[in-house]
């Protein structure tokens, strides 16, 4: 079973992956540092140097292996849902979780480390509030494809559990 972690940057994508393979005794797997280590680059890095196209690509062919894996949770990156047809493939491989954020908390989650972020590492923090709404906006169509939606603020790895508990009975 793959059960596949998406949303917003600050939605608490990897951290949950791993409590939640924990509590599951699966693996845990964060697609980006997948990424990382097969192009022995930063996501920041393969951004700078290659761009974005590049990166969705390798991002794309990074998803595709994983489907070889068994009993795994996988923390995507925010933009993989809306690329190549990925949120379409993780809804036939395994089961889509979106972890809903509003917009302030993702502001406060993510402003202080904007840097290690290739998307939002040029804007001022002014202009950040913006982004982040017409982003999750543009996105939304995307996420709302999760077999599960649930509210990432103050999720305890239970509430996963007992939402993923139908599909785990199958």
């Amino acid at each position: 079973m793959l059960i596949f972690l998406i949303g917003f940057m600050g939605a608490g994508k990897s951290s949950q992956a791993k409590k939640l393979a924990a509590r599951l005794s699966f693996e845990a797997v964060d697609l980006d540092e997948l990424i990382e280590k097969a192009n022995k680059q930063s996501v920041s890095e393969i951004f700078n140097l290659k761009g974005e196209q590049f990166f969705r690509k390798v991002e794309c062919e990074t998803l595709r292996t994983i489907s070889e894996q068994q009993n795994t949770v996988i923390a995507t990156g925010g933009g993989t849902p809306c690329f190549f047809d990925n949120m379409q493939w993780m809804n036939e491989k395994g089961i889509t979780v979106y972890l809903k954020i509003h917009p302030g908390t993702v502001y406060h989650r993510i402003a202080p480390s904007k840097a290690k972020r290739p998307l939002i590492s040029h804007i001022n923090d002014a202009d950040l509030m913006e982004y982040i709404m017409e982003t999750m906006t543009e996105r939304a169509p995307f996420y709302n494809q999760a077999k599960i939606q649930i509210s990432g603020l103050n999720l305890r790895t239970e509430d996963l559990v007992n939402a993923l508990q139908p599909f785990l009975e199958q």
